[in-house]
């Protein structure tokens, strides 16, 4: 299988040097690209300067049309496989092929937070317990960590994302491709690592309005999708 790492990258300076350079060193059979988000910051020089492959964006378009810059190129350069990994070093390649052999039973895996310890907390946490039940409610089906962005996608998934109506690689698209399009979603679970530098983008503002926006299109807009 043919698996691609669709890397998003917003002012990831800090980082991105030792996300990439451990999945070449340590990782060779997984393809990667960047999609450098309109960064302000050394992103797209370090990326250059590295002669890592990756696509410019010239503007921030958002993780939803980063992420869909990625898979467009997964499309168009015929992967089995994309798997959303984060810039920030979260995200653990030791999971990988966890990830890619549950493929064999679904159409998207989730890497999952699943112990205790694991689990997000705070705000997050809440909204993450929040979106499994409003999951539940609209597909049957409970998710134990929606709001993970580690998430690998198989070929049906891919052309989904690629071609469909503004689907983000959010909870809500999780949701709508389960019950709009019957996609099969199968959980792994995985241990995530601190960010080490750089800012996160969510605060207690943006992370309210995230919660907003994702139950209300899980429990409405999705149906009129």
């Amino acid at each position: 299988m043919r698996a691609l790492l669709v890397i998003p990258a917003y002012n990831e300076a800090d980082n991105i040097e030792r996300v990439v350079d451990e999945i070449i060193r340590d990782y060779p059979a997984y393809d990667y690209v960047i999609v450098n988000d309109g960064s302000s910051d050394a992103t797209p020089d370090i990326c250059r300067k590295n002669g890592y492959r990756f696509l410019d964006l010239p503007i921030n378009l958002g993780l939803a049309g980063a992420f869909q810059a990625g898979v467009k190129y997964a499309e168009k350069h015929s992967y089995d496989c994309v798997i959303q990994f984060d810039a920030d070093g979260q995200h653990l390649p030791e999971y990988l092929d966890a990830m890619v052999a549950g493929l064999a039973h679904a159409d998207i895996v989730l890497g999952s937070r699943m112990s205790k310890e694991d689990q997000p907390t705070g705000m997050r946490g809440v909204g993450s317990k929040l979106l499994t039940g409003m999951i539940k409610l609209t597909t049957g089906q409970r998710l134990s960590d929606p709001t993970s962005g580690f998430r690998a996608y198989n070929a049906r998934a891919i052309h989904e994302l690629a071609f469909g109506p503004n689907l983000g690689p959010e909870p809500d698209t999780i949701s709508y491709l389960m019950r709009k399009k019957g996609l099969r979603v199968a959980e792994v679970p995985v241990r995530m690592a601190e960010r080490t530098a750089g800012e996160s983008y969510l605060n207690w503002k943006s992370s309210s309005a995230y919660m907003a926006r994702m139950s209300l299109s899980v429990l409405l807009i999705q149906f009129f999708r």
